[in-house]
């Protein structure tokens, strides 16, 4: 089954060139294209697509507004945010506003499609290159448990606290309790919020995440 997708960017020549790759590859459906926000946010609200793309400045609505709007509706739509920007500040305020993913302009058609992959099956996706920019690690990994950091890592990937449970033989209720605990000892409140500040304090690494 393809995953179905919505894209929009402001730049007719960047949104056509991302449209075409779009469209080339089987495992992709490009449901529509919108040139600003709020075209973007009553697509994704109609079509309800598998993946958005977002560009993070647009005209009226920019991309984290929509993203929002996706997650205060509660659609099933996984959010990705698409820039040139790289600040620390676009990424946390991409994935405070619900996104899954984060990706610059620059990135290649492989690394497009791992991203919508990723996010698409419930994993969270930042930009190899957005690793650099996550600020300074003052945080020491070993706080966190060998098994906390096995949940951390599958949880990461989009599984599932029964999923997480099956892996790694052990109750959904285990699963819980150590969440809770890496919550705790990263200072989050969430597993979006877990995954950026393991990124940062280099508890987990992108290429990890992104293993099978």
């Amino acid at each position: 089954m393809s995953i179905k997708i919505v894209l929009a960017d402001d730049h007719p020549l960047t949104r056509a060139g991302i449209a075409e790759y779009l469209k080339r590859e089987n495992t992709l459906e490009l449901l529509g294209e919108a040139e600003d926000g709020q075209r973007a946010w009553q697509m994704i609200r109609d079509l309800k697509p598998d993946v958005a793309l977002l560009d993070i400045r647009m005209p009226g609505l920019d991309g984290v507004a929509v993203a929002q709007k996706v997650k205060e509706a509660g659609l099933p739509t996984a959010s990705i945010m698409l820039t040139s920007y790289d600040a620390q500040q676009y990424v946390m305020a991409s994935l405070r506003s619900g996104a899954r993913g984060f990706i610059l302009k620059t990135v290649s058609p492989k690394e497009l499609s791992s991203a919508i992959a990723t996010v698409a099956r419930g994993g969270i996706y930042l930009d190899p290159e957005v690793a650099s920019v996550m600020g300074e690690r003052d945080f020491d990994p070993e706080q966190l448990s060998v098994r906390e950091r096995e949940v951390l890592v599958l949880a990461a990937k989009g599984l599932s606290s029964k999923e997480v449970a099956a892996k790694l033989f052990i109750s959904e209720r285990t699963v819980q309790t150590h969440l809770a605990s890496i919550y705790d000892k990263l200072g989050s409140r969430n597993k979006t919020e877990a995954l950026l500040l393991s990124l940062k304090y280099g508890v987990l690494t992108l290429e990890e995440l992104l293993e099978d």
